[in-house]
């Protein structure tokens, strides 16, 4: 409908291009206004007029020629404000969103797309921020899916570093097999913590430290026996997590996995004369671009993060051949990959413009942090499953006979976190509010999946029926439904814009101003009656809709309840 206007808008303006006319078409944010309105501003210097005047005379012309699709054309100040005829335009949206995958693009046919996520440091819990990572960067894989993208998914695990040093100095000091093995994570926490502690009386723990580090870059024995013990016992944990939220990765290949790969790194610097020593360290020197130098390799000649990201960057490339690639870290690691996209252009590569980095905000508790273990974090597993258990009473409550209602409560509980953390734009912090994030009524996780679940209830109320390819669309002509209609067919172009913007919220924002106009709709519009024209195009309505929801909370990692 909308090009239908532009093209008639083209027919009666020669002054302005069909672009420039789908550019400056607005949709009015008053109902009363219409369904589109074109502002005549533009057009003041071509016509020697008021903008008001030129859209009269438009207003008219365009009512002299008698155009079918709409109810009236009128002029308002500069504005020529569009009414379509409710009926076509109600036939012409149901017929748009009445496809097996509405929303889905092509516009990344043929392209890849690496986004790298999660990627917890092995050995260590995973955290709140951990989980604001995870669901960010799985929204995302599957909003760059829906536009027909091939998305290699990326764990890149802190599985490297100095840090894996200090460990085996406090396994060795202070740990036992037989503890490590019982309580695995949990474990090898205590012991990092008692060696930083011991370390601040004693600085030679430091040097013990670097000193196992180096033995792992030379590939002693011993000291990779224990990283990778300590890295099975991890990836255990991280997987019940990720088992428990729905989500999985293509590649675990973590820092570890570059560590025979960054010499490469380092020759082709040398090649372009970037690397410069300082202070028994290589940098590559970056004050031209007012940033602080990048770390290639430290004194003891050992690696650093920077350059496994940077040999991470030639392996990705040369082996998926992306069109982008991803990060999906905290706000803290802004300079990190200013600093490591700045190389792989002084490197001569022209694919740094497709290097992203999408920040996040921090989380934080309302009203004090949860009991934990240790006091000071909060982890990913224990809130998930309080959000479940917290689910569960509520439906024991309000439903006790619900069917499968621990599947019901994994269902909604885990939909509650990740929709709490993605209804917002990501660099705002998340708060964790209980009350809020389980609220049934609010802009909230359970009350879109408690609005698909309405939707479902629809269907099993009216009983096994086939709908019909076409309906009495006159049926769908008031308020309620044109506006839930019109909300509907934004789906396509919400998705567009979160992918442009690495932006999951808009599609969030959007399933919940779906759910609201279908909870208008369902309030107004009295679906199973008699008359079977009115019952079957309003089922119609009930279904497109309720696919809508399933596909946007879907694009969220959520799922949907049938009964709730």
């Amino acid at each position: 409908m909308k090009n239908k206007i532009i093209d008639i808008l083209s027919e009666n303006i020669e002054q302005m291009s069909k672009e420039d006319i789908a550019a400056a078409l607005e949709i009015p944010k008053k109902t009363d206004m219409g369904d589109f309105a074109f502002p005549c501003f533009r057009l003041a210097k071509a016509f020697r007029k008021a903008p008001n005047m030129i859209a009269e005379e438009l207003t008219a012309q365009i009512n002299e020629k008698g155009y079918d699709i709409f109810d009236k054309v009128v002029n308002v100040g500069a504005y020529i404000n569009f009414f379509l005829a409710k009926e076509a335009f109600a036939k012409e949206i149901m017929k748009t969103v009445d496809t097996a995958d509405f929303g889905a693009g092509t516009e990344g046919e043929g392209k890849t797309v690496c986004i790298d996520y999660s990627s917890p440091n092995v050995a260590k819990n995973f955290h709140v921020g951990h989980l604001r990572t995870t669901i960010i960067g799985n929204s995302l894989y599957k909003i760059y899916s829906k536009l027909g993208y091939h998305v290699e998914r990326i764990n890149h695990l802190g599985d490297w570093g100095t840090q894996f040093g200090k460990l085996i100095v406090a396994y060795k000091k202070w740990g036992s097999k037989e503890a490590v093995e019982k309580n695995g994570i949990d474990e090898l926490m205590k012991i990092y913590v008692k060696f930083h502690q011991e370390a601040e009386k004693d600085d030679s723990l430091n040097d013990q430290a670097r000193e196992w580090f180096v033995k792992m870059e030379q590939g002693d024995e011993e000291a990779l026996a224990i990283w990778q013990w300590f890295k099975d016992i991890s990836l255990v944990e991280y997987k019940r997590i990720y088992k428990l939220l729905g989500m999985d990765f293509d590649h675990f290949t973590g820092e570890s996995f570059y560590r025979d790969k960054t010499h490469e790194v380092v020759e082709k610097l040398q090649e372009k004369d970037l690397l410069v020593e300082s202070e028994g360290a290589h940098i590559v020197s970056l004050d031209e671009y007012d940033m602080a130098p990048c770390l290639i390799m430290k004194k003891d000649g050992s690696s650093i993060y920077a350059t496994r990201d940077l040999a991470a960057l030639l392996y990705r490339k040369r082996t998926y051949n992306f069109d982008k690639c991803i990060y999906v870290t905290g706000l803290e690691q802004k300079l990190h990959f200013a600093q490591v996209f700045k190389v792989i252009e002084l490197l001569g590569y022209d694919w740094y413009q497709n290097l992203v980095h999408v920040p996040y905000g921090l989380v934080s508790m309302e009203g004090g942090k949860l009991s934990t273990r240790n006091g000071n974090v909060i982890y990913a597993e224990q809130i998930l499953h309080e959000a479940i258990e917290k689910i569960h009473e509520i439906i024991n409550e309000k439903n006790p006979d619900l069917p499968n209602k621990e599947e019901v409560s994994r269902q909604v509980g885990i939909g509650a976190i990740l929709f709490n953390d993605l209804y917002n734009q990501r660099i705002k912090d998340v708060i964790f509010n209980w009350d809020k994030i389980l609220n049934f009524d609010g802009e909230t996780g359970p009350y879109v999946q408690y609005t698909y679940a309405r939707c479902a209830s629809v269907f099993r109320k009216v009983g096994a029926v086939e709908l019909p390819a076409e309906v009495d669309y006159s049926v769908l002509t008031d308020d309620a439904t044109m506006n839930l209609l019109k909300d509907l067919t934004r789906f396509p172009q919400v998705i567009k814009e979160a992918a442009e913007k690495y932006e999951p919220f808009m599609i969030a924002r959007f399933a919940v101003s779906v759910a609201q106009h279908f909870n208008k709709f369902y309030h107004d519009c009295q679906i199973n009656v008699e008359d079977e024209n009115v019952k079957m195009a309003r089922l119609k309505v009930v279904d497109v809709t309720m696919r809508v929801i399933k596909s946007a909370l879907d694009l969220l990692g959520i799922e949907c309840p049938e009964q709730m």
